[in-house]
C-alpha cells in the first residue's frame, strides 16, 4: 500500500518561512520523481517544484529563488523549503510521486494547508 504523508503546513506571516515534508512508503522511493503541487481556492492544481531520483530539479517561475525542493532517499522523504512567503502562496500543498516505465505509476498525498497572512 502506497502512502504519501505530508506535514509542516500552517499559518505564517508574509516574508516568513515554512518547511514541508512528505514521507513515502510502499514505493521504491529512489526511482520516483517527487513533486510538490498546490491548489488555491477556485484555481487549478499547479506544479510548484519537482525533483528526479538523481536530484534534477524543476521550479515554477512564481517560486524560483524562494522555494527549494530536496530529497533524502535514505529516509524516503522529500522536502519543500519555502522562504519569503507571499499571500499568493496560500494553498493546499500536495506531495506527488510519479514513475514512468511503460506504465505510469502516480500517487498523491492528502495535502497540507499553507496560509500566508498577517
Amino acid at each position: 500500500q502506497v502512502q504519501l504523508v505530508e506535514s509542516g503546513g500552517g499559518l505564517v506571516q508574509p516574508g516568513g518561512s515554512l518547511r514541508l515534508s512528505c514521507a513515502a512508503s510502499g514505493i521504491i522511493f529512489r526511482l520516483y520523481t517527487m513533486g510538490w503541487y498546490r491548489q488555491a481556492p477556485g484555481k487549478q492544481r499547479e506544479l510548484v517544484a519537482d525533483i528526479t531520483g538523481s536530484g534534477s530539479t524543476n521550479y515554477a517561475d512564481s517560486v524560483r529563488g524562494r522555494f527549494t525542493i530536496d530529497r533524502d532517499n535514505a529516509k524516503n522523504t522529500v522536502y519543500l523549503q519555502m522562504n519569503s512567503l507571499k499571500p499568493e502562496d496560500t494553498a493546499v500543498y500536495y506531495c506527488n510521486a510519479v514513475l514512468q516505465r511503460g506504465v505510469t505509476s502516480d500517487y498523491w498525498g492528502q495535502g497540507t494547508q499553507v496560509t500566508v497572512s498577517s
